[in-house]
């Protein structure tokens, strides 16, 4: 499974539930993935805006909407 991939899987979650609110440990096993790439999708979306993490190191949709 490459990032790109597993990213848009991600994101297209998110937007479902935007209440939505996961640790990096949450989201790995909602989303059946190595604890690793599941980090790195979570930081590639947070840095590019569609997901932001809070201070407790929850993600939730982030302010930009995927076009």
């Amino acid at each position: 499974m490459d990032v790109e991939t597993v990213s848009r899987r991600v994101l297209s979650e998110f937007a479902e539930m935007p209440g939505m609110a996961l640790t990096p440990r949450q989201a790995s096993l909602l989303f059946g993935l190595d604890q690793d790439l599941c980090r790195v999708v979570l930081d590639a979306l947070v840095d590019a805006a569609y997901l932001r993490q809070r201070n407790d190191g929850a993600v939730t949709l982030g302010h930009r909407v995927a076009a």
